[in-house]
C-alpha cells in the first residue's frame, strides 16, 4: 500500500505500475479486469505499451467525500494481482 499516493481535489488514491513487456502489462489488465467485475469497482485505468495507472475514487460522489476502508482494501487487492 505504500506506493499508492492519496491526492486532494477531488480527493483520490492513485498508483503506476510498470511492467517489463506488453504481454505482462495485458495479463495485469486481464486479472485487474477480473477482479474489478468481481467486485463491482471499476476505477479509472490509463496505460501504455509496459505501464498502467489506477485511480481509485470515493464510492460517494459527494464534495466531501473522503478514501474509505473500501477504497484501500480494494487497493490491496490490486497490489496482490502482482504476486
Amino acid at each position: 500500500m505504500d506506493k499508492w499516493e492519496l491526492r486532494q481535489r477531488p480527493v483520490r488514491l492513485e498508483r503506476r505500475f510498470e511492467f517489463e513487456s506488453y504481454t505482462n502489462t495485458r495479463d495485469f489488465l486481464d486479472r485487474l479486469g477480473e477482479l474489478s467485475e468481481s467486485r463491482k469497482v471499476f476505477p479509472d485505468i490509463s496505460f501504455g505499451k509496459k505501464y498502467v495507472n489506477i485511480t481509485l475514487r470515493p464510492e460517494s460522489e459527494e464534495k466531501d467525500s473522503t478514501i474509505t476502508d473500501s477504497e484501500y482494501k480494494f487497493a490491496s487487492e490490486i497490489d496482490g494481482l502482482l504476486d
